[in-house]
């Protein structure tokens, strides 16, 4: 392989058709952010959205509900349709609401129908721990041992999963599958088509959580076919630390009352008749629960926008290259320093870069005394992403410059490995 230079990164950027944005973005100088996949940045247009509905609340009080500049009755939905085009559905298909953790209760509790023989929920052992608890939670509600109910797929190297293995445990005695797009250690991406056509063909409900995907890489969940997905939007969605969730329902399900009703998720032309009949929205607006959380939701307008000019489309792909780019610098500069753990196929990597060692804590903590931004996952990751609307070649040929110092000095020796309480 030809070697990379400065010069080679220089040429980069200047084709990059994405290069603009990152002054959209509150980018410190002194600083490369590469955890965008745990919190992405805060843009201009993000504070700005902020701004003005909380300037809506100062100068119109409750009536910014129907009035101002984003009346705050419709704008979960008309963010919908915005978000939709991210996740390849239709608009009404999708709603902005709750969290990752909320949403996926009222999913499972809407989609998890067992009945004699037909008891088990399949999801997999590298999942984020919370959809486990949540699980857990949903058997333990319907008079479930989670213990015996809830099956994971296993790993065959602790990092990745096998498809064929997934397969496999899609049983006759599953009622409902839950996996995540992407994998939040290793980034490995899963084939959510093929998955979701092998569960269909045994008759069994799927989701997916789409926490390490959305953002960051198209989907087709209508076209797919898939039953339901969720997800959170404060990751390369860009809307802010505990920002509002997402969450999809095919339409083919939405004669369906949601598991968790509530007065949001009423038809909008009878919600404030307070009768206790609940007359769900005919759409994923249906599974709304309580009241929008505004500020909460106020930033997502500003990021939407810039997705809506940038493309996801154009954003996987500059992706693809800043994560070739990065293993490639780390196979030239730190050859067998890390071991690459995330798939090297474009096809099945998701947005960042998995490395493993076994001082991963305190390097992570070198790089951030030296400006940079990863982020550890225990017991020995590194995981770095360089996001496309914000992170330039240039941030990831200097990020592995001052990585490859940091381990030709042993800089990282002087620290503990140890992880801080957030990693």
């Amino acid at each position: 392989m030809r070697q990379i230079t400065a010069e080679t990164v220089e040429l980069l950027d200047q084709n990059d058709e994405l290069a603009s944005f990152k002054n959209e973005f509150y980018v410190k100088n002194d600083s490369i952010y590469l955890d965008g996949n745990s919190l992405g940045l805060l843009s201009k247009r993000a504070e700005q959205s902020l701004f003005d509905v909380l300037n809506d609340w100062k100068e119109h009080g409750i009536d910014g509900w129907m009035g101002g500049k984003y009346p705050w009755f419709t704008l979960s939905e008309q963010l919908a349709e915005k978000l939709s085009v991210l996740v390849g559905a239709e608009a009404q298909e999708v709603i902005v609401t709750g969290s990752t953790t909320v949403n996926l209760h009222q999913l499972v509790a809407t989609f998890f129908e067992p009945q004699e023989g037909k008891t088990k929920i399949l999801a997999d052992e590298l999942t984020f721990p919370s959809d486990i608890y949540g699980l857990q939670s949903q058997l333990k509600l319907k008079g479930l041992n989670p213990d015996t109910e809830l099956i994971q797929v296993k790993s065959k190297n602790g990092l990745t999963l096998d498809e064929e293995d997934i397969i496999e445990m899609m049983t006759d005695d599953i009622a409902l599958i839950l996996l995540p797009s992407v994998l939040y250690r290793s980034g490995q991406l899963l084939d959510i088509e093929r998955l979701t056509k092998e569960a269909h063909k045994r008759n069994i409900p799927i989701g997916f959580d789409l926490c390490h995907s959305i953002g960051a890489l198209p989907h087709e969940l209508s076209k797919w076919n898939v039953d339901f997905a969720f997800w959170c939007n404060y990751k390369y969605v860009n809307a802010g630390p505990g920002g509002v969730g997402g969450l999809y329902v095919n339409k083919k399900h939405f004669s369906k009352t949601p598991g968790l009703s509530g007065w949001f998720g009423s038809k909008k032309e009878t919600q404030f008749d307070m009768d206790h009949h609940f007359d769900s929205e005919n759409s994923a607006g249906g599974y709304q629960i309580g009241t929008p959380h505004m500020l909460s939701t106020a930033p997502l307008i500003g990021s939407l926008s810039i997705f809506e000019e940038a493309k996801i489309e154009r954003i996987r792909s500059k992706s693809l290259k800043l994560t070739t780019l990065l293993m490639n610098l780390l196979n030239q500069e730190l050859e067998n320093e890390f071991k690459i753990v995330n798939p090297l196929d474009d096809k099945r990597r998701g947005g960042h870069v998995a490395l493993m060692h076994s001082d991963a804590a305190r390097i992570c903590k070198a790089l951030k005394d030296n400006g940079i931004v990863p982020d550890f996952r225990a017991p020995n990751i590194i995981r770095l992403a360089p996001v496309a609307l914000y992170n330039s070649f240039e941030d990831v040929f200097k990020a592995v410059e001052i990585l490859s110092k940091i381990m030709k000095n042993r800089e990282y020796e002087k620290y503990e490995n140890k992880r801080e309480v957030i990693a």
